[in-house]
């Protein structure tokens, strides 16, 4: 049995390994916010757990490396933005795997969000696999902000053995607040 203590992200890349063309530079800016001292966000990558592939590398190596990765994390961060939905490739088997098989919670954090207090009006973002187990409610999800404090939050509080109680958790105004975030 695997050890699962990290933290899977998966993000829209677009088909691009350029850091202004697509999600990945918020990928980049989570491993920035974890590496700063004076910030506190702290987790295990498990990115960085199991050794890394080349975009050249076939397609069942690239899953086998991700399938390992899922197996030994403990909840999965999945950027949400305007095009996340779109993909059709990796993001999809990603939620699929990371849900079906591994029954990890997901924490939905979206760009360009202040504050996330209705989940299900951000539906038209959704990338269908995300979608599907949502209706089915075979998904437990915290829906929130990319936010440094409230990403470190839900990281911290939401595993395999502590769950959202649903598939359309969010944070309260005052846990909002909490994390200094202005909700009008």
């Amino acid at each position: 049995m695997a050890y699962r203590n990290g933290t899977y992200i998966a993000f829209h890349a677009g088909g691009t390994t350029d850091p202004t063309a697509s999600d990945i530079k918020y990928y980049r800016m989570l491993k920035a916010w974890h590496e700063h001292d004076d910030i506190e966000f702290e987790f295990i990558n498990s990115h960085d757990k199991v050794s890394g592939v080349r975009d050249t590398s076939t397609k069942a190596t690239l899953r086998r490396s991700l399938v390992q990765r899922l197996n030994n994390s403990k909840n999965m961060v999945l950027i949400i933005g305007s095009t996340t939905r779109f993909d059709m490739d990796w993001v999809p088997f990603e939620i699929g795997y990371a849900v079906d098989s591994c029954k990890l919670p997901i924490i939905a954090t979206y760009i360009g969000y202040e504050w996330i207090t209705v989940p299900a009006e951000l539906r038209s973002l959704w990338p269908p696999a995300f979608a599907s187990r949502i209706d089915s409610g075979t998904v437990r999800a915290i829906h929130i902000p990319f936010k440094q404090k409230a990403i470190d939050d839900a990281i911290r509080q939401f595993n395999h053995d502590n769950m959202p109680a649903t598939s359309l958790n969010h944070y309260t105004v005052e846990a909002h607040r909490s994390f200094g975030i202005a909700i009008s």
